[in-house]
């Protein structure tokens, strides 16, 4: 008995570090930050097709997303799917684009992030973004289904903000842009 005793004693402390590790893995995973694909070219060139990201989940719930972070978000058409885009509106914030330019409350926004000559078509005026709304766009605003396809993006529809742009394994939740 003595032996066996021995024999099972290094089994059960392996099974108590795989434990603790994997119940470690999985509550960061799911509250704290999490890697998602990006599927698509909406947000190019600051992020491409296939690469993995990393979501901050835990400092969302602290702090509201400002203007110019790039969010991770529920597909506000079909709650299973998840987008990447950069905020353009806060709430009470009140949204224009014309003449190829994004104006913010009046102002015309500098958007150092964006590649130099894009081009964007369309005239519209969103108005005043109610107060838990964000207005969303991607980078590539020719190829984005954003915000000026569906409207402002709610509070709790928002998952985390993007921290890195990294390149790495295991696979991870797809995000469209």
């Amino acid at each position: 008995m003595a032996s066996m005793k021995q024999f099972l004693m290094p089994l059960w402390e392996v099974f108590e570090i795989l434990a603790v590790a994997v119940i470690s893995i999985l509550l960061i995973y799911h509250f704290i930050a999490q890697p998602f694909q990006v599927s698509g070219a909406s947000m190019e060139p600051n992020f491409v097709n296939d690469e993995y990201v990393v979501v901050d989940e835990i400092t969302y719930n602290f702090n509201n997303p400002s203007r110019g972070q790039v969010i991770v978000f529920r597909d506000p058409l079909d709650e299973k799917d998840y987008f990447i885009k950069r905020v353009i509106g806060l709430p009470g914030d009140v949204v224009s684009i014309h003449d190829g330019k994004v104006y913010v409350n009046g102002s015309v926004q500098s958007e150092p992030y964006l590649p130099a000559g894009l081009a964007m078509s369309g005239d519209v005026t969103y108005p005043k973004l109610g107060p838990n709304q964000y207005f969303v766009m991607g980078d590539n605003r020719s190829e984005s289904f954003d915000s000026r396809s569906w409207g402002p993006v709610t509070r709790s529809e928002i998952v985390g903000v993007v921290r890195a742009g990294v390149d790495f394994w295991p696979p991870s939740v797809a995000i469209y842009d």
